[in-house]
């Protein structure tokens, strides 16, 4: 599999091959980038800077559990296509950086060239799950970054979230997801998500979109004190988890039921690793 696969999931994600080429199209950027006009994306480097964060709800489990959080300052940071990380691909990590003690990064001479759908960040340390947070979508521009990202956020998740989301999730489901594979999210591989309104407040009440239908049932929605799961719909805290099969990459868009202001996005999973995802209107993060 390895690049082959890369080409199998640019169609399945209903790209094809001259959105893995991204032509010369030139978008608006958005308001958190320059405005720049045509240039070089095979030979374009950009600047990636951005905050990482323990999520709200991993704070508090901790504190509950008389728990310090995992100090962030001084870990590494990758900046890499998670697809192709998907695949292990051996040049999917396009820069490297460590982080300050407030969890802010500043990564330089990132190349777009070789990015396939999207661009994410990760911290993957003893203390964290190995997961990566989207900081890019080719689904809203139709083309690579062409300026640096700047405020990207970056969420690390310590390993006491995964384990209160595994049990909330529960073993049975998580075996018949995987046809008896894996018994926690990781083993399965796993998207964690949050729906969000243009402030950038947890949307309660929020229903998942798949672009594939078979593959709705694999969505939960933690209960606000992530106790447990159901599955009609997102509670105060927004969240979401789409449980993978456990077997190799899978490729898939999300949007939002009933709104058409929560545009499709690109997303997948892989057994092993945790894809994190926040979910809001238009095209531009809160």
């Amino acid at each position: 599999m390895k690049r082959s696969c890369l080409l199998a999931c640019c169609t399945l994600m209903g790209l094809g091959l001259a959105a893995c080429g991204f032509g010369n199209s030139v978008p608006d950027p958005g308001p958190r980038t320059e405005e720049v006009q045509n240039v070089d994306l095979d030979g374009l480097l950009i600047t990636v800077r951005g905050q990482v964060q323990v999520p709200p709800e991993a704070t508090r489990l901790l504190a509950d559990q008389g728990q310090a959080l995992p100090p962030l300052g001084g870990l590494p940071l990758f900046i890499e296509e998670p697809l192709r990380m998907s695949v292990s691909d051996p040049v999917a990590t396009f820069g490297t950086g460590s982080l300050a003690e407030d969890g802010g990064f500043s990564v330089n001479d990132v190349p777009v060239r070789d990015i396939h759908l999207s661009l994410a960040a990760r911290v993957e340390h003893e203390g964290f799950v190995p997961s990566s947070t989207l900081i890019f979508d080719t689904a809203f521009t139709g083309t690579r970054p062409r300026t640096d990202i700047n405020g990207a956020r970056v969420w690390a998740l310590p390993l006491a979230l995964h384990e209160a989301l595994t049990r909330a999730v529960g073993e049975e489901a998580l075996q018949a997801h995987t046809n008896g594979q894996a018994r926690t999210l990781l083993e399965a591989g796993f998207l964690l998500g949050r729906v969000v309104d243009e402030a950038g407040r947890p949307v309660a009440g929020a229903r998942i979109r798949l672009d594939r239908g078979e593959l709705a049932d694999r969505i939960y929605y933690p209960s606000e004190d992530l106790a447990q799961v159901g599955q009609a719909g997102t509670s105060a805290n927004g969240l979401f988890v789409y449980v993978h099969s456990g077997v190799e990459v899978e490729t898939f868009r999300v949007s939002l039921h009933g709104s058409e202001a929560y545009l499709w996005r690109n997303a997948g999973a892989t057994p092993g690793r945790g894809l994190v995802l926040t979910v809001f209107p238009g095209t531009t993060a809160p």
